[in-house]
């Protein structure tokens, strides 16, 4: 039976136990839809816990153009997992990470010219949409889907973006796909529901 959390001291504590006497850093998959608290819960556990955070968005590797591709595509497209696995496995052998995020402000498809770079700490928190993906699935300890009503997940969504255009819609609709086919809620070790 899946844990369920609904805050992040409860959510804190069982990370606690479970990374307690490793000898590398005990990595968590924070993954959920867009808008589902995600990266409030990553930076709520990272103050509790002093752990690293690696946010998902960084890696976007899917173009700012409206794409044709079906659904399964753009899961593949959507996230640069090597780089994102590059990072995890420098972090796990105890090295520092450093890596070029995706600039979102400029939103013209190049990366931010100063690096964002990370020192291993006991707990290593990588969140965002895919985080848990298969690719990277044996480098991940514990798999958690972030979830929010949907309804508070779209007024989120809505108030994020100022409007949800076609381009928003594919993301969407891979979230959708990935989310049903690639990581249903069976294949999670926790839920955390957002409010």
């Amino acid at each position: 039976m899946l844990q369920r959390f609904t805050n992040a001291g409860a959510l804190a504590e069982m990370l606690t136990v479970r990374a307690h006497g490793l000898d590398r850093p005990f990595t968590v998959a924070l993954d959920g839809r867009s808008a589902s608290g995600k990266t409030t819960l990553a930076a709520a556990l990272a103050d509790i816990l002093d752990a690293a955070v690696i946010e998902g968005d960084d890696f976007y590797a899917g173009g700012t153009q409206l794409r044709q591709e079906p659904p399964a595509a753009l899961v593949k497209a959507c996230i640069d997992w090597p780089r994102q696995r590059e990072v995890l496995e420098a972090l796990r052998a105890g090295e520092e990470a450093s890596w070029h995020a995706f600039d979102w402000r400029t939103f013209d498809g190049h990366l931010c010219a100063g690096a964002t770079v990370k020192a291993p700490k006991p707990i290593l928190i990588l969140e965002g949409v895919y985080a848990s993906r298969p690719e990277l699935e044996d480098l991940i300890d514990l798999k958690i889907l972030v979830r929010a009503d949907e309804a508070l997940r779209e007024a989120r969504l809505v108030a994020r973006e100022r409007a949800i255009t076609p381009w928003q819609r594919q993301w969407e609709t891979a979230e959708e796909y990935y989310f049903e086919f690639i990581r249903p809620l069976k294949s999670f070790d926790a839920i955390a529901s957002s409010e």
